[in-house]
């Protein structure tokens, strides 16, 4: 279980979110929403530890994550506003770098697979700077055909996807809360998101 106690958070003077508290367990979605600067990005990246509350403490099973460190990383995928590929490599190439990274076999193959099922068939052999935002974006989500984290941590994954990618996103964290991960995530994008009394919402306006 992921789950935050009383988080604070603060940048300069101003308050983003006080006294935020929450869990998140197998096979539950969290739809994190508010405003622009309502604090949004800065709670993902705190869930992630990425960045340190003012206060409070985030807490997977029973122990803080930043006592886990290594441990925790392995069990969670952070999706952020940037797609975390590189520009000169092809698609095949990223998905080869961000699986070692994560410390996972992936053969040229099973990277080929990943990329057609995510609709990128043909062009798995171009570097990504010759494609287009939203096929940027389906070669960074691809990442999540093979990922074998837990928890999903996902900043406005449906960026730049069309209609057809945002089904493929949509089945993809489906299957992931089936099988027993979990996922908290933002999005601007007008989505089917409720998966009966697993998916709940947390607005940070509130």
């Amino acid at each position: 279980m992921l789950e935050a106690r009383n988080l604070e958070c603060t940048r300069g003077d101003h308050v983003l979110f006080n006294n935020l508290s929450f869990t998140l367990s197998a096979g539950e979605l969290v739809h994190l929403r508010g405003s622009n600067g309502s604090g949004k990005t800065s709670l993902l990246r705190i869930l992630c530890g990425l960045f340190m509350p003012t206060n409070g403490e985030v807490m997977w099973g029973k122990e803080n994550i930043n006592d886990l460190r290594e441990e925790y990383y392995q069990e969670i995928s952070y999706f952020g506003h940037l797609n975390a590929i590189k520009d000169e490599l092809t698609g095949i190439e990223n998905l080869k770098i961000s699986s070692k990274l994560a410390d996972i076999e992936l053969s040229e193959q099973q990277a080929l697979e990943s990329l057609e099922k995510m609709g990128l068939y043909g062009r798995e052999d171009l570097p990504t700077k010759f494609l287009s935002q939203g096929q940027k974006r389906r070669v960074a989500l691809a990442r999540l055909l093979f990922s074998e984290a837990k928890a999903w941590i996902l900043d406005e994954p449906f960026t730049a996807l069309d209609v057809a990618a945002v089904d493929l996103l949509q089945g993809l964290i489906t299957k992931h809360l089936e099988n027993g991960g979990m996922v908290i995530l933002t999005t601007h994008q007008d989505v089917a998101l409720t998966l009966g009394n697993k998916a709940r919402q947390i607005n940070l306006d509130s």
